[in-house]
């Protein structure tokens, strides 16, 4: 059975379709011995080369595999990084014939919850604005904040790159578990938004917008998943199957079978 190329290497995850399409524009896929074409098809018995690796398709439809992983800041959310700083991907578990894709990306700044995924198409729509999937995010804000300056969030206000608003804005006493800091000032504020878009450095610019300076950021949800306990700072583990399965419905996508029990967790150092 064959498939356009875009959709085959995603599924096998290489990448984003979008991402795989500018790397054939770059000649860096090849197609039995060729260079590679967009929209091309191709089936298992084809051999595929990325950057000069060979790439395995597989006939039958792959188990999606999650990760839920709690970056630490002064990560990257890159495989490389030129100033050689730590990337997420430094200890991820290895994979046959597939790689890990990061939903989205964490600034340097910003901790918490971080998905990975090995399916392409699962990745891009989970980070396409037409699915709306949420993100939610504990905010520790520096600066005066009264009932109308958190009406004008709701509301929304006007950035560089178009208009922007929080879904929702409440506070609450505390940061999430292990995010604390000792010692913080009693002028700073925690909150817990929501947005529905991820454009670079969005929550940061809406508070900034106000006059306000943003002090810690964790992310602490992903559409139906939430960070909760069991994952020190570093460290990850697999999604549940029913946690795979709730993703796949928040994009309606479907899975493709049973991805079975998840192993342990990589728990990290706190």
């Amino acid at each position: 059975m064959s498939e356009r190329i875009q959709k085959a290497l995603a599924s096998a995850g290489i990448a984003s379709r979008r991402a795989i399409e500018k790397m054939i524009e770059e000649g860096r896929i090849v197609v039995n011995g060729r260079p590679a074409q967009i929209g091309q098809k191709i089936t298992p018995k084809d051999h595929v080369r990325v950057d000069g690796k060979s790439v395995e398709l597989s006939s039958k439809p792959e188990a999606t595999k999650v990760l839920l992983y709690r970056k630490r800041v002064g990560e990257m959310v890159t495989r490389d990084d030129p100033e050689g700083r730590r990337t997420v991907f430094r200890k991820l578990p290895e994979l046959e014939g597939a790689r890990w894709i990061a939903v989205g990306r964490l600034d340097i700044n910003t901790s918490g919850l971080l998905l990975l995924t090995t399916d392409g198409e699962l990745a891009r729509r989970l980070m396409h604005p037409s699915f709306e999937i949420s993100r939610e995010y504990a905010v520790r804000v520096l600066g005066e904040i009264d009932d109308a300056l958190i009406e004008t969030l709701r509301r929304g206000v006007t950035l560089e790159d178009g208009p922007a608003k929080f879904q929702s804005i409440d506070p609450i006493s505390h940061g999430p578990e292990g995010e604390e800091d000792p010692g913080v000032a009693a002028a700073n504020r925690w909150f817990h938004v929501v947005v529905r878009e991820g454009r670079n450095r969005l929550v940061r610019r809406m508070f900034e917008s106000q006059g306000l300076q943003v002090s810690r950021l964790i992310r602490v949800g992903y559409g139906p998943i939430k960070l909760g306990r069991g994952i020190k700072t570093g460290g990850y583990r697999d999604a549940t199957s029913a946690e795979v399965k709730a993703l796949l419905q928040a994009v309606r996508m479907t899975m493709p079978h049973n991805p079975g029990k998840p192993k342990r967790s990589n728990r990290g150092s706190p």
